[in-house]
């Protein structure tokens, strides 16, 4: 299966939504497409929903904590939600969950990123 890249400006957040899986082949593509938004919106937060992405791989990984240190070095924050059993295992094994704040679902991720929720 591909990835399904959903991109949507709320405010000053990128809010991608993934769909599929995000493995070496997908990852290019992701990180192109997500560091083109930043750029042409001038937005400094991204929430990043894997409600369902069913499979994630370590250069899925490299572009989650790449877009990470992005957001970071320009003075914004990453919110991820919706996390699967297996993915959040991914995260747990490679140490993101200790750095990237995490929460259960988009509402609670915008709120936590100043925005409110309509």
């Amino acid at each position: 299966m591909n990835l399904l890249i959903d991109l949507e400006k709320r405010e000053e957040v990128l809010c991608v939504r993934l769909v599929g899986e995000l493995d070496h082949h997908a990852a290019v593509n992701l990180r192109e497409r997500v560091d083109a938004a930043l750029s042409e919106n001038n937005l400094t937060h991204v929430l990043l929903n894997l409600e369902k992405l069913t499979f994630m791989d370590s250069s899925g990984l490299g572009v989650v904590l790449g877009r990470y240190k992005r957001v970071q070095a320009m003075g914004g924050e990453m919110v991820v939600c919706c996390i699967s059993p297996q993915v959040k295992r991914l995260f747990e094994l490679s140490g993101i969950y200790k750095i990237v704040s995490i929460t259960s679902n988009e509402r609670e991720g915008l709120s936590s990123l100043g925005v409110v929720a309509s």
